[in-house]
């Protein structure tokens, strides 16, 4: 059946036909990856809101935000991982014509999001615990507990949009995501202006402020788009609620089995700059967040390579079901210019304004930024550094998924991130004393690393055998 399924899938897919020539790939991906990219700057930018106003408190509130939302992040791309597993599953059923499939999916996509947000909850409600044992500063590990307490709440509603969100993708409907994710920035905007300063009469809640806004936001975007898949006439037909609490076990357990080794390779470098942020937690708030300020730089840039790679999954994966090795040559490589040749780009810009951009997050005006700033520019200026390194191994990674090529590139990322970048950072941030620099070249080392095993292992495909996987 999933033979059958991936050649119904391919030929219906667009831009299946072998590429004439290295100007119509570089045409193919662009037009498939721009959406993509979009989207993922949009989403990024819910976080940059919180990041933002949250600076405006005060490097304090910012440093305690940023250590909160380092231990939440990483549990909920982890979830993010497992769930997204209802996408190709549910191309799958698509491909198979079987309507009960897709729904049958999709509602075990949101149970899983509800068991996977259950156990997650009560671990993120230790925060005070865990940071207290890691030696964290202990005024801003309450600050932090304020922030989580509230925001843990949040698991729930955002992994039952990852649920839907892969429906709506496998469907190729990812227009309205690009909507709902854009008035979702709106509206979490508003509400973090309103709650944490306390306008137009609501309190002043501060952190509080910021992780009530985050709950709410995720609520409405839940809210718009299951009211999309219950309205839209191509989508009502699933009746993804009907029965919801009838159990499918098969199906349930096939979302764990695909969708952990999603969510452990995501963590892997996830939880490496985790790991980097606690370490500045190390050193003090204003290295904290001087961290938070010019990894959200960096996140942001991040998101253009991180779209094109999945063009490239797509492009990639077309051509490698059709057998085509000249058009995997094609579109591996064309996404890896057009990733790294952005990726120089965003280098150029943070080595040559960054005290522009650091001060849209941190007043210049106010003594109390002095030191964070100083330490933003220079974090972000090694930030720039590795921002080739960072957009090469993205689109690798994503070229390489296009080939069924996952195992392998997982165990590259758990031990280029945990076993040389992060033994790397503490060395050179501890042992050399280099402070906060040292933790950021060794972030770049662990890139570094991944990067040129990754695009290795890409350009050596056939010698490899990854071509003769599909036979």
């Amino acid at each position: 059946m999933s033979e059958q399924v991936t050649v119904a899938s391919s030929a219906t897919a667009p831009g299946v036909s072998p590429s004439s020539s290295w100007a119509a790939e570089l045409r193919a991906t662009f037009t498939l990856a721009w959406p993509l990219v979009i989207a993922q700057l949009a989403q990024n930018a819910l976080t940059a809101t919180d990041v933002i106003m949250t600076g405006w408190l005060g490097p304090d509130f910012l440093a305690a935000g940023a250590l909160a939302t380092a231990f939440l992040m990483p549990f909920l791309l982890l979830g993010f991982g497992i769930v997204g597993a209802v996408a190709p599953l549910v191309a799958q059923a698509r491909g198979a014509r079987d309507i009960k499939a897709v729904r049958r999916v999709v509602r075990q996509g949101m149970w899983a999001g509800i068991a996977v947000a259950a156990v997650l909850v009560p671990l993120l409600l230790q925060i005070r615990p865990i940071f207290i044992a890691l030696g964290q500063d202990p005024d801003a590990t309450i600050m932090a507990e304020q922030y989580i307490q509230i925001a843990v709440w949040m698991l729930f509603p955002a992994l039952a949009i990852m649920a839907l969100r892969s429906l709506l993708s496998a469907f190729d409907d990812t227009r309205i995501i690009l909507w709902i994710t854009l008035g979702g920035v709106a509206f979490n905007a508003a509400a973090n202006y309103v709650l944490i300063f306390g306008y137009f009469g609501f309190p002043r809640l501060e952190l509080r402020g910021s992780a009530i806004a985050t709950v709410l936001t995720n609520l409405l975007m839940f809210g718009l788009m299951l009211a999309y898949v219950l309205r839209h006439r191509r989508f009502k037909r699933f009746n993804i609620l009907i029965r919801f609490w009838k159990p499918d076990w098969p199906r349930f357990r096939e979302i764990f089995r695909i969708g952990t080794p999603i969510g452990l390779t995501v963590l892997a470098e996830v939880g490496l700059f985790t790991a980097a942020a606690l370490l500045m937690g190390l050193l003090g708030t204003d290295e904290v967040a001087a961290h938070a300020v010019a990894l959200q730089c960096a996140s942001m840039a991040f998101m253009v390579p991180l779209g094109l790679g999945i063009a490239a999954t797509v492009r990639v994966g077309n051509a490698y079901g059709r057998s085509d090795p000249e058009g995997v040559r094609k579109a591996g490589w064309t996404a890896f210019v057009l990733g790294t040749g952005f990726m120089t780009v965003s280098c150029i810009l943070f080595l040559t304004m960054g005290p522009l951009i650091v001060s849209w997050f941190l007043d210049p005006r106010s003594d109390a930024n002095t030191s964070a700033l100083g330490l933003a520019v220079t974090f972000l200026a090694v930030a720039g550094l590795f921002q080739i390194v960072d957009g090469a191994q993205v689109v690798a990674a994503h070229a390489l998924r296009g080939l069924s090529d996952t195992k392998i590139p997982m165990l590259v990322a758990l031990v280029g991130y945990w076993g040389i970048g992060l033994p790397i950072a503490y060395a050179l941030g501890f042992m050399l004393e280099w402070r906060g620099v040292g933790i950021w070249l060794g972030l770049a080392a662990g890139l570094g690393i991944v990067a040129v095993v990754l695009v290795a292992r890409f350009a050596m495909r056939e010698r490899l055998g990854l071509m003769r996987a599909r036979a």
